[in-house]
């Protein structure tokens, strides 16, 4: 089953997937600090498809997605400015599914909401 929230990393240096990062998802609670509530690595297709969170965990506000980006390009042998990434976004709709790409390369980097 699908998480909520989903990511998928493409190294468009190399216009391949990026397998193996490390990401992080936490959620920002009022009046408190950012909690973690999800953790995963992209799979062979630079995916995570469930952060293994409760949907109950879900509601409407500010999420972070951190791509721990350092170790992939080391692993490549390249040299890389980033050593992570994060990407924070509203949830306006906790019923609806965000998907959260990232367009990864060793000096920039984008992303967009996808479907």
């Amino acid at each position: 089953m699908k998480s909520a929230i989903t990511t998928h990393v493409l190294d468009t240096s190399s216009g391949a997937p990026a397998e193996n990062i490390h990401v992080v998802l936490e959620a920002f609670r009022e009046g408190e600090n950012w909690e973690t509530i999800g953790v995963g690595h992209t799979d062979s297709d630079g995916r995570i498809n469930n952060f293994s969170i409760e949907s109950d965990t879900i509601s409407a506000g500010a999420y972070r997605l951190t791509f721990h980006v350092s170790s992939f390009f080391e692993s490549k042998g390249v040299e890389s400015f980033y050593t992570s990434i994060p990407i924070m976004f509203n949830l306006d709709d906790p019923s609806s599914h965000y998907h959260v790409p990232l367009l990864l390369n060793p000096y920039g980097y984008s992303t967009y909401r996808g479907s």
